[in-house]
């Protein structure tokens, strides 16, 4: 169960927008066990003096169409399972909407499965 967050630079289309969901979404599906119709995911767009970000750290060229990819997770996937998910990201949104690599930043914040509710005030993952 993935909650994705994506920040970007504010201007850009609703089908750019739209592209960034949907192709993070099937990176997830296809390298990460999401099932399908497990989609919660938001696009936080600023203007530039509030999306602040180095342009060089880690000796890395990023332009203003960074994006910053945060995705809440359950803690049960393996190493080999996250480096697949970032290279699919990287793979999917570089071919569309057309981001670069070096503009694509993803973090993975893992939490126990018992810390999600999707309803009904139920913990429907805790055991």
């Amino acid at each position: 169960m993935p909650f994705a967050r994506v920040v970007i630079r504010r201007g850009e289309t609703r089908e750019y927008r739209q592209a960034i969901l949907d192709n993070l979404y099937e990176a997830m599906v296809e390298t990460f066990n999401v099932p399908e119709d497990d989609k919660f995911m938001v696009i936080d767009e600023y203007d530039p003096e509030n999306f602040v970000f180095s342009k060089t750290y880690m000796n890395i060229a990023r332009s203003d169409k960074f994006v910053i990819i945060q995705l809440t997770v359950s803690n049960t996937r393996t190493i080999e399972q996250k480096k697949a998910l970032y290279v699919r990201i990287v793979e999917r949104l570089n071919q569309q909407p057309g981001i670069r690599p070096e503009d694509i930043f993803i973090n993975l914040v893992e939490v126990n499965k018992e810390n999600w509710s999707f309803g009904h005030g139920l913990a429907q993952y805790a055991l």
